[in-house]
């Protein structure tokens, strides 16, 4: 079997992702990084939902820490300090700011936003690692 030349994919360079967390100012905070995907979590359930284009959620905190998988629409999410990201299709939100201040966001595109609720075990290890550098 022939090898193909040219630029190889980064082994294990995971799924962008972001974590939003409580701080211990009582503040949601972001992190930007990725999904190891060599490593395993603990789950116990997951869901799917659907919101229509153009929607947006006030102030909240995750109900319980989870991973948001969006399938389709594009978001911005603010925690109340300020701080802003985006969310694309095939990134990964990892929501663990269940107490505190919360967050918002808002469909940024034409899409609806559909995604896939994963939650985290109580207790059990992310596998979310930070962005390290600049």
């Amino acid at each position: 079997m022939a090898e193909t030349t040219g630029a190889k994919p980064s082994e294990g360079a995971g799924i962008r992702a972001f974590k939003l967390y409580t701080g211990p100012d009582n503040a949601s905070h972001v992190l930007e990084g990725t999904i190891d995907q060599k490593d395993r979590t603990d789950v116990v359930a997951i869901h799917f939902k659907e919101t229509p284009a153009h929607s947006s959620y006030d102030w909240h905190d995750a109900p319980e820490p989870q991973y948001v998988m969006t399938l389709s629409g594009t978001l911005e999410f603010t925690t109340r300090d300020g701080e802003t990201f985006v969310v694309r299709p095939g990134e990964v939100l990892l929501a663990e700011d269940h107490i505190g201040t919360g967050h918002k966001w808002r469909l940024i595109d034409d899409q609806p936003w559909r995604r896939a609720y994963v939650v985290l075990k109580p207790g059990a290890k992310d596998s979310f690692v930070a962005k390290t550098g600049g």
